[in-house]
């Protein structure tokens, strides 16, 4: 319990007494007017509070002052993109393996074509099958 009341104590005394200069904060509020970074990612990454990055926006965004209104995504889209992205790369993998799969199974079947002298694969020039025909044609009721 005293261990978990010490580190409190040293996170916030660490947060206290951080400084970010000017130039670092219009730096980042810049990567962020070129869409380079998130609010998020700039948080997470300096341990910096949500409301003290939108100060910097408030204070140094050149989007802000020419009176461009910046659309925030919503975390639901964000995480939907997220996921369709990773859907995409399980169905390219997959692919991927039905793709080896097929090329498998074709040089097995020319393999065995070759060992013995039959040809499995259907020639699509040949002429077709005639098929059972009409039943009806092909029962007799004499």
């Amino acid at each position: 319990m005293a261990n978990l009341q010490n580190h409190r104590v040293n996170k916030t005394v660490s947060k206290r007494n951080r400084y970010f200069s000017e130039d670092f904060k219009k730096k980042k509020i810049a990567e962020l007017d070129k869409r380079i970074t998130s609010v998020s990612e700039i948080c997470r990454e300096y341990d910096v509070s949500y409301t003290s990055v939108y100060n910097w926006i408030y204070k140094y965004s050149l989007m802000r002052k020419k009176g461009v209104k910046m659309v925030v995504e919503a975390q639901s889209d964000t995480s939907r993109i997220k996921a369709l992205r990773e859907r995409v790369l399980q169905l390219e993998q997959l692919l991927g393996q039905k793709q080896f799969q097929i090329e498998f199974l074709e040089k097995q079947i020319e393999i065995t074509s070759n060992q013995y002298g039959v040809d499995f694969k259907k020639k699509a020039s040949g002429p077709h099958s005639s098929g059972s025909g009409n039943s009806v044609s092909n029962t007799s009721t004499k």
